[in-house]
């Protein structure tokens, strides 16, 4: 059943709100915690880290991006250009790859945040982004270039997904009940949405609020997933519809 959350405001009432200094909304859309110190700490860290390029750059943001995370764990490469926004609800085990561009943003007023398991890759120029939800990476997960997963309540994928380039995972929907008055002034509401281990993506594909994919599911390409698809179902299309069933192995 989708929640209906009214305080997920617009980007526009955060960043102009009257009664609220500049660097106050700053640090409510970007860093997450008030006090000079947190700003500071954000500020020297991205300065002479985030756009260094080359060898210099992975090794000063292997150093430094950690000071900011909520708990990182070995070996975590971050490329060029990776944004993070409210750093301390975010959570990276080790073997992780965040490839350049990317956006990993855990923004909210009572998530937990992003959760990133063991040998994870995000591929470049994706985004995860929170309007106070939660999503969480399992061990494994592969995410291909230009992917958005997003939450306004929880988006979980499993273990050793596979998702390929493109593919969009949505987790929250606007309501639109009211003819009279535009979608982007009525409530936002949230599901989320449960992705298996074991599941293939194809390029392009979208899996939209309230959707529930099983185990070892195959995906096709440009397909979208409104509804449940069976463990180690294959579907495509638009509704996706299962096709056939990948049989488990007898041997």
């Amino acid at each position: 059943m989708a929640l209906t959350d009214p305080s997920i405001g617009k980007a526009q009432e955060q960043l102009f709100a009257p009664g609220t200094s500049a660097r106050q909304k700053y640090a409510a859309l970007v860093i997450g915690r008030p006090g000079i110190g947190a700003l500071l700490k954000y500020e020297l860290v991205v300065t002479l880290t985030q756009a260094c390029p080359g060898a210099l750059g992975l090794v000063l943001r292997k150093a430094g991006y950690p000071w900011l995370l909520g708990s990182c764990g070995r070996n975590v490469i971050f490329g060029q250009n990776v944004v993070l926004r409210h750093p301390h609800k975010i959570h990276i085990g080790s073997n992780v790859v965040v490839d350049d561009n990317c956006l990993i943003d855990a923004k909210g007023e009572s998530n937990r945040g992003i959760r990133i398991g063991d040998g994870v890759f995000i591929g470049r120029n994706t985004i995860l982004s929170c309007k106070n939800g939660d999503i969480e990476l399992a061990d494994g997960a592969n995410i291909g270039f230009n992917c958005e997963v997003f939450s306004a309540s929880r988006v979980t994928i499993g273990s050793s997904v596979l998702m390929a380039a493109y593919c969009y995972v949505i987790g929250g929907d606007h309501d639109f009940s009211d003819p009279d008055k535009p979608v982007l002034d009525q409530g936002r509401k949230s599901a989320g949405v449960a992705i298996g281990s074991g599941v293939w993506m194809g390029a392009g594909a979208k899996i939209l609020d309230g959707a529930t994919i099983g185990e070892h599911a195959v995906i096709g390409a440009g397909s979208v997933v409104r509804g449940d698809i069976a463990p180690r179902a294959i579907a495509v299309g638009i509704p996706a519809r299962t096709i056939s069933t990948r049989a488990p192995s007898t041997m």
